[in-house]
Parts: C-alpha cells; sequence; structure tokens
C-alpha cells in the first residue's frame, strides 16, 4: 500500500470503525489470518477513486462515504454472527459489492467488480506461470484452452531481440505489435504481430531486421521444441540450457523416423550437444532465418523439427562420418558454419546427415549422337534433378538437322526436339520437392543447328521447338572471336561429318576446322552452311539481350587452362558456369561446392590472412569429405567424382568486404583487391589440398596433370596466352605471395583434388549468412526481395551507417531512395564519395565487373558465375563488354542483366492516407530485356520491387 493512500486512509479515519470481536478470515491459498477493517476501507476508495479520480481524495464527502460503507460492511458480519467466527476472503468481497449496489454506487461497485475479476485474473495467470497478464487479451491455445496474454514474456522476447543493437526502441515495437492483437489470437498470431511491426521499420533503421529474426526465432523454438517435446516453448534466454536436450531429442526422433543417417547416434552426443553456441542464433537477418525455416530445416508431416544451430551440426556430423576424429572434426566443422565463415551448398546443406546424402552440385554430361544414349542422358538428368542436382549437358556431338542416319535410312530431326524433352523433364522432376529443375544445354558454335539454337528461349515461333523453362548456352571456341573480330565467314557443320571438332582446341583445333571448310569447297563435305561470323555474333548478342540466353562461354581457356587436360576435354560448364569439367559418355563430371564468406575476414579495415587461411584449410577438407560420403544417383557420377575428386571453393560478400574498407566497385582498389583476395584464396586452397594428398593420398588420375607438372592455375595463363596469340588477350600477370615454393610443394606432395576453385552464384546461402551474393555489386540500396519464402524488405546497412554519419539519414532520404529505385546518385545532398561507394549494379560500368573477374580467373583453376549488368543497352555495348570479357581471359559469363536507356517517369503525390505513392507516369516504352531486374513498382511507401535475381525458384540461385 503506497504512503499516499495511507495517509487518504487515515484521514478517513478509520479508527472510528471498530472490528467485531473473534472474527478471522480464510485467505485463498488457506492460510487464517486477522479480520483487518482496514484493508475493507481500502478496497472501497480504491473503487471510489478509480471512479472519481485522485482529486476525490481531499474530498470530505468521500471520507464520510467510505466510514460509512465500511460501518455497513462490518455491521452485517456481526448480525450475521454475533458470537464471532470464521469468514472467507471471498464472503467480505462479496459483502462490499453488496453493499455498494444497496448506497446506489452502481458505477463505483461496477469499478470493484472489475477490480475482483482483473485479480482473479491475476491468480489464475500466476497458476499458469504468468506474472503479468494483459487484461483483456487471451490467447488461445493449441488444445482449445484460453489463458491470458502474458505481456511480461512478450516484453522479455522484444528485450531479448533487441539486445546489443543500436537504434531499436523496446517499448515502440511491444506497443505496435499489442495494438495489432484481438482477444483469441493464438500463440503464433502473437508472433507474427511481433515480427510484422519489427519488420516494417527495417526500411528506417536496418537493425530491425535482426530484431525481426529474433522474434521469428520464438515461433521456431515453440514448433520444434514442443515436438521434440523438450518444452513448450522458450526464450532466447533459455535456449543455453534447452539446446542440448533438444539436440539429443532430435538425433533420436530423426533416426527414428528414417531422416538421419543412424551412424550419427554414434557420435559423443553430450560433447556436440555442449558445442552448440545459442548466441549465433542472433546473427540471423529475417530474410536469411525464414529461408533456413522454409526450405532446409527437416520437418515431419510439415512440423519443423529442427533449430538452427541443430542443423549447423547435423551438417558438420555428416561431413565427419569418415573422420578418424569425428567429434573433434563435427566440432571444428560446426564452428565454421555457424559463424558463417564458410557456407556449405544448398545440397549439402539439404542433405548431409541424411540417410541419403546426395551432396553435390553440379552435374555436366555429355550426350552421345544415339537415340538410346540420348534418352539415357535425359534419365539421367531425372535421377540427378530428382536428388537436388543443377545440370549442364553438352548436345555438340548430336547430329544436325538434315544429316543422314543409317539406320532407317532417313534424315535427322537435329538438336531442337529433344531439347523441348529435355525442358520438360526438368519441370516434370523437380530438385527434391524443394526447388524446379534446372538444365543448361550447351551447344559449340560450328553446329549447323546453332541457329534455332539461338531461338530457343523467344516467345513466338513453333512451340514445339520452344524451350522456356531451360537454360542454354554458347559453347564458343576462339578461332570464331578471331573470325568476328577481323570479319570473316564462318562454316557450320554436323557433327556426324566433323566428330573430331568436339575434342578439339587451340591451334589443333583452328588447323581441323580449317581442314573441314577445304572438304566444302572441294565438295567432298555436303552437308555445311557458310554465314559472316559478325552476323552469327550479332544474332548471339540480340537473343542474349532479347531472351537472355543463350550465356556466353569460351571452350579454349577452359580446355589451355585446365589441369585434367591429359584425361580428357571440357565440353561444356554446369548450370551456373563456374564448373569447367572433363566429361564424355563414360563420365557424369561432379563438382561439390561451397563459399568463403570473405565479408566476415575484413577485420579492423583489412584482410585476416590468417583468418582467411584456417578456413579455406577447414573448408577444403570439408569438400574433400563430401565426395567419398555422397551419394550418387548415377554410376558414371560416382567413377568420374573418385576418379578425379574436384571441388569448387568460392567466395561471397566481395561487395561487403569492399564497403567494410570504405572501397567504391567501380575503382582499380577494387580490382585490386579482388586480385589480391583471389590470390590469397587460391594459394591456401592449392596448399590445403596437397596438404590433404599428403595425409590422404593423391586423386587417381593426378599423373600427368598440370599439377603434377608444377603447374598451377597462374602459370596455365601463359598457356592460354601462347595458343590464342598476345594480340587476343590482355591479362594481368602480377603476384604477391610466394608461389615458387608452393609449386614444389605441389610437386612433391600431389594434390588430392584434379580442381579446387570456382565461384557460384550463392544466392541462397549468401542470404542465409545476410551478405552480398557471390562477387556482384549491391543490385539496389532499398528493395523489396520476393522469392519462396515471402517479401523482404532490404536496405545497405553499410550505406545506413555511413549515412548517418555524415547526418543524412532520416526520413526523407528513405522516401528519395524510393523514388529513385534504391539509387543515391539522384539525390543531391549525398556526397560524390558515397555516391560513388554505393553505385548499384546497373551504375557500375561493366568493364569494371569484367576487369574484377579477370584478375580473379588468373587464381582459379575453374571458372566464375559471373552476371553482367549493363543500363542503357546498346548493340555497341554489348558487343564491346562481351568482346573484352574474351580478351581479358575469361571462361564464362552467365545472364545479361540489362537495363533500358529509356526509363519510366515518376512523379510523387500527397495521397488521401495521409503517405507518399508513387505514380508511374509512362514516357516511352522500354526497351526489351530478359529477365528485367528494373520493373516498376510501386513507391514511396514502399521499396520498389526487386526482380526475381536472388529467387530461389529462379535458375540464377541455384
Amino acid at each position: 500500500m503506497s504512503s499516499t493512500l495511507s495517509e487518504q486512509i487515515n484521514d478517513i479515519g478509520i479508527e472510528d470503525v471498530q472490528a467485531p470481536k473473534h472474527f478471522r478470515v480464510i485467505k485463498r491459498g488457506g492460510d487464517v489470518a486477522e479480520f483487518d477493517t482496514a484493508k475493507i476501507s481500502v478496497a472501497v476508495t480504491k473503487a471510489f477513486l478509480a471512479v472519481e479520480g485522485d482529486n476525490a481524495a481531499t474530498s470530505s464527502r468521500l471520507r464520510e462515504q467510505v466510514r460509512e460503507l465500511t460501518q455497513q460492511i462490518v455491521s452485517a458480519f456481526s448480525r450475521r454472527m454475533p458470537d464471532g467466527g470464521t469468514l472467507h476472503i471471498e464472503d467480505i468481497q462479496d459483502q462490499v459489492e453488496l453493499a455498494l449496489m444497496r448506497s446506489g454506487e452502481h458505477k463505483v461497485a461496477r469499478a470493484y467488480v472489475l477490480y475482483r475479476e482483473e485479480h482473479a485474473r491475476q491468480r489464475a495467470s500466476r497458476a499458469q506461470g504468468i506474472d503479468k497478464p494483459h487484461p483483456t487479451i487471451n490467447v488461445t491455445q493449441p488444445d482449445g484452452s484460453r489463458q491470458p496474454l502474458d505481456l511480461g514474456r512478450i516484453e522479455v522476447l522484444v528485450t531479448e531481440a533487441c539486445r546489443g543493437l543500436e537504434n531499436v526502441e523496446i517499448k515502440r515495437v511491444v506497443d505496435e505489435s499489442l495494438k495489432n492483437l484481438y482477444d483469441g489470437v493464438t500463440a503464433e498470431g502473437v508472433a507474427t504481430a511481433l515480427m510484422m511491426t519489427a519488420r516494417m521499420l527495417v526500411e528506417k533503421e536496418p537493425n530491425y531486421t535482426f530484431v525481426t529474426a529474433r522474434l521469428l526465432q520464438d515461433n521456431l523454438r515453440r514448433e520444434a521444441l514442443s515436438f521434440l517435446e523438450v518444452a513448450d516453448e522458450a526464450t532466447y534466454g533459455e535456449m543455453e540450457a534447452l539446446y542440448k536436450p533438444a539436440f539429443q531429442a532430435y538425433i533420436a526422433r530423426g533416426i527414428e523416423f528414417e531422416q538421419l543417417d543412424p551412424k550419427l547416434a554414434e557420435f559423443d552426443l553430450e560433447r556436440l550437444g555442449d558445442a552448440l553456441n545459442h548466441e549465433r542464433d542472433s546473427q540471423f537477418t529475417y530474410l536469411g532465418l525464414q529461408t533456413l525455416y522454409d526450405r532446409y530445416f527437416l520437418h515431419r508431416e510439415g512440423v519443423r523439427y529442427e533449430l538452427p544451430q541443430v542443423m549447423f551440426m547435423r551438417v558438420a556430423m555428416g561431413l565427419s562420418l569418415n573422420e578418424a576424429n569425428r567429434n573433434d572434426s563435427a566440432i571444428e566443422f560446426y564452428e565454421l558454419l555457424s559463424s558463417f565463415d564458410y557456407m556449405a551448398s544448398t545440397p549439402t546443406l539439404f542433405n548431409a546427415g541424411t540417410v541419403r546424402s546426395q551432396l553435390s552440385s553440379c552435374y555436366l554430361t555429355t550426350v552421345p549422337d544415339a537415340l538410346d544414349g540420348i534418352y539415357g542422358a535425359i534419365r539421367d538428368n531425372a535421377m540427378l534433378s530428382k536428388w537436388a542436382g543443377g545440370l549442364g549437358n553438352d548436345w555438340t556431338p548430336v547430329r544436325a538437322l538434315g544429316s543422314y542416319i543409317k539406320g532407317t535410312n532417313g534424315k535427322s530431326q537435329g538438336v531442337v526436339p529433344f531439347l523441348k524433352v529435355v525442358n520438360d523433364t526438368a519441370v516434370a522432376v523437380n530438385q527434391g520437392g524443394k526447388r524446379k529443375g534446372a538444365v543448361c544445354a550447351y551447344l559449340e558454335s560450328w553446329h549447323l543447328d546453332i541457329e534455332e539454337f539461338l531461338e530457343l528461349r523467344k516467345n513466338t515461333g513453333d512451340d514445339r521447338r520452344r524451350t522456356h523453362d531451360m537454360n542454354t548456352a554458347n559453347w564458343i571456341p576462339d578461332l570464331f572471336m578471331k573470325r568476328v573480330i577481323e570479319d570473316q565467314e564462318w562454316t557450320l557443320f554436323s557433327p556426324a561429318d566433323t566428330p573430331d571438332l568436339h575434342d578439339l582446341y587451340g591451334a589443333a583445333f583452328e588447323k581441323r576446322f580449317a581442314e573441314y571448310e577445304e572438304m566444302t569447297r572441294t565438295g567432298q563435305l555436303k552437308l555445311f552452311k557458310r554465314v559472316k561470323a559478325k552476323d552469327l555474333w550479332r544474332k548471339m548478342l540480340t537473343m542474349l539481350f532479347e531472351t537472355g540466353h543463350p550465356w556466353i562461354t569460351f571452350k579454349d581457356p577452359c580446355n589451355l587452362r585446365s589441369p585434367q587436360r591429359h584425361t580428357g576435354v571440357v565440353h561444356s560448364s554446369n548450370l551456373c558456369t563456374e564448373i569447367t569439367l572433363n566429361t564424355s559418355v563414360d563420365e557424369i563430371a561432379v563438382c561439390n561446392l561451397g563459399s568463403v564468406n570473405l565479408a566476415v575476414h575484413i577485420v579492423d579495415g583489412k584482410l585476416d590472412s590468417e583468418k582467411l587461411g584456417r578456413t579455406v584449410r577447414t573448408a577444403v577438407r570439408m569438400l574433400d569429405n563430401v565426395i567419398d560420403i555422397n551419394y550418387y544417383a548415377v554410376p558414371q557420377a560416382k567413377r568420374s567424382n573418385f576418379r578425379h575428386r574436384p571441388v569448387g571453393l568460392g567466395l561471397m560478400g566481395f561487395q561487403d568486404a569492399l564497403y567494410k574498407q570504405g572501397i567504391a566497385y567501380a575503382s582499380e582498389q577494387a580490382v585490386t583487391f579482388a586480385d589480391r583476395s583471389m590470390e590469397e584464396i587460391s594459394y591456401h586452397a592449392i596448399k590445403a589440398s596437397s596438404d590433404l594428398a599428403a595425409e590422404r593420398g593423391c586423386y587417381e588420375s593426378y599423373e600427368g596433370s598440370l599439377w603434377s607438372q608444377g603447374v598451377l592455375p597462374i602459370d596455365s595463363l601463359e598457356m592460354l596466352v601462347e595458343e590464342r596469340g598476345e594480340q587476343y588477350i590482355q591479362v594481368n600477370r602480377d603476384q604477391t605471395m610466394d608461389w615458387t615454393s608452393l609449386r614444389e610443394t605441389v610437386k612433391t606432395q600431389g594434390m588430392r583434388n584434379s580442381n579446387v576453385m570456382a565461384i557460384a552464384p550463392t544466392a541462397t546461402i549468401s542470404n542465409i549468412c545476410g551478405v552480398s551474393q557471390s562477387i556482384e555489386p549491391t543490385y539496389q540500396n532499398l528493395y523489396v526481395k520476393s522469392n519462396l519464402s515471402g517479401e523482404f524488405t532490404v536496405i545497405n546497412q553499410h550505406m545506413v551507417n555511413d549515412f548517418k554519419e555524415a547526418g543524412l539519414w532520416d526520413e526523407v532520404m528513405v522516401n528519395d531512395m524510393k523514388y529513385f529505385d534504391g539509387s543515391v546518385q539522384g539525390i543531391d545532398r549525398v556526397p560524390d564519395e558515397l555516391k560513388a561507394r554505393y553505385a548499384t549494379a546497373f551504375e557500375v560500368e561493366p568493364k569494371w565487373i569484367v576487369e574484377a573477374a579477370s584478375r580473379r580467373q588468373k587464381w582459379i583453376d575453374q571458372a566464375q558465375s559471373l552476371n553482367l549488368y549493363i543500363a542503357g543497352v546498346s548493340g555497341k555495348k554489348l558487343d564491346t563488354t562481351y568482346k573484352m570479357a574474351w580478351a581479358l581471359g575469361l571462361k564464362t559469363t552467365y545472364y545479361l542483366r540489362a537495363q533500358a536507356s529509356s526509363r519510366v517517369e515518376k512523379s510523387t503525390l500527397k495521397g488521401t492516407d495521409g503517405k507518399l505513392t508513387g505514380v508511374k507516369v509512362p514516357q516511352a516504352e522500354a526497351a526489351p530485356s530478359a529477365p528485367s531486374p528494373q520493373a516498376e513498382a510501386p513507391l514511396g511507401s514502399a521499396p520498389p520491387l526487386a526482380c526475381s535475381i536472388d529467387d530461389p525458384d529462379c535458375e540464377a540461385c541455384q
């Protein structure tokens, strides 16, 4: 009781009211106490004050009323029990309520009734473990029962979600969330209201993405813990104690459900449970965690029973099954994954530790020129796609339209009809039920069907000769590019007549191609077509601009720089153009991917070389383990993978790493950083594979490889220069590390893996880690990302931090950025230095993207998934950009992201809702682009929608 209320009651004069003799009171808990008249006066006073306000406390009328009512109540008990006795507390309260009603104080009586109900509710809540119940909102439980909304728990959840984050407001999230709740809401509804409130604030303060993710975890924990029968729910702090039993229960249930490999039970689960770090749950952005929930966590009958740290430990255990010290290795691998220093590829995250551990990312096949072989290859596609593999098919051997078929004495229909079947197979057999099947068909530029191949993705023409769901890529020999530059003719052949061209490259290809051309002049070859090389090149670029396909990839650098030249030929790349491995009828090439998070290796504004070395060393070991543990859906893949053991270590977060160093993407400093960072990754990766060879033995086909000759990727660059000719290539050869000693190490110890590096798109795993994908420049500084998990406001946190430091971040800046589609270039008050640093993908000239890729390529034994962003597209600009990519030694390119020079004007008006609403005013029809990353979207009250660049439903994000 407060001193103020005590003084008020003393003023009322309750000492004049005599308590009845020999009366005792039974409390609700069963205890017995003396009858206290003062407590009746206090209750009555509170009821009056609730109705009449604090000013009534000074009223003589109130003092008299309280005294009279108290006397009436005491007298009533004295009359009822003149000799005294025992009363229940509820009897006393009933008498108070009755006295107020009889005196005509109906409003006060009502206030007293509500007071009693509230206290009854609080007592019931405390019995249910709720210390701070909401006065009016009840939560509907899964069994249909209702209990008061626990305000205390909500405050704890939001406080924990905001812990350690600047510029976030606990009270704002709580108060705004409560406005969106109603009586009878479900527990999931409460969690959703909290998340939505935090999510709406992301565009003003990026840290709210972490708040939203932490609030989402309340739902995740409730779902998993209750399913595992560990707890009904838990706060972040409680997970410190609950993660271990949850992990142990998860292993048992997963094995029981025949989802997890029974070998996981053989690990020291006590020790591994102790190694789980619940604090790392705080690293996730909302997009990252929602992506894991929707697509990665193991589930049973729609219930996700896997938690984030449990998933990382499951993957780590799955990759440690064959390690001698499997518990030590599992903890080492877990530390790397859970810290986001390195992230395994999506198939590995999906399947490691499960009963069917298909962990590899990419499969490359060559399709033979025989009907049974063609349909055998299509069957292989289906089996590999079923287990979440991305596919690259080499179709060059298949005879062209009009070629003679000896067995039937007929003529071939060419490649295109079979590609239609491949397209439909990819649609029919998706990747494990988790994402669309995805395949890319490659055709060499001398194939007689190349012109029709270029048109496969057009929306016009005979739909039976169109493949709307499949990717396509040109496999271009250097000779073709030379003919384009020199404006010469080019000849198209059927591979049935020129089968050896498929396996030749460099000078040998040029010599044989010239011989076949001579045979067309002498009449020895009847089926051919002569075209101007420039015209075919122009058609390639036109189709690339109009349909997004076929991609431009280069045959000769892929082969001339391949460490495995002695065992075969690289006939194509993969789905995402970063893998360059040999294929044949007997071997399906396989590659296992993972990526270093470059952003977290920038410490105090510079690259932490020691940390990077540790990360790469462990990552290469994890990737090598995949080969032995992997499930192989077809025997040709297993045969190839065990013989050559290729892996593809890549990187992500390149743009974030630049931001952390204050470097603009379009700058010489960025190009130099691309060079130096890739050099370090390459050095450590090659060293790690060589050290593994000393421990485990070399890969089977090592002898005769470039590695065995002491030729490293930086050395193979000279082979390309020599074969192509100095006049056609311009490559930087600078190096800073001790490559001489590494050559000797490799020659002495050998290599465990035929190939070690490849830079994949990483769109989904970079979302998980909350960094920029792969080597991409920032798409936009503020936009809405739409994918299978929903729509997510994404804002460049580095930019916000710099703008805050410069005093530029406010509501006006947010609206300006919405108006300019996430760009800062049109905002006058932004300094030029910040405009340069935060230029978006279409504001970075493609020459910088290509130059940085060229510097990386000299260190990589495979290739890069390199998207090109070109604003103000013209034929000349496309021609220059792709010729530059070839001249700078790139092996492959990926998507063309084209933006028309003609844009849509927008005006900003004040709507009736008081919010800024974007209005689009058509000015000129945009030039065609596929896919179009800059599709206009409503602006003002919401950031612009992004394209599906990083939509997991899109082929770009495998």
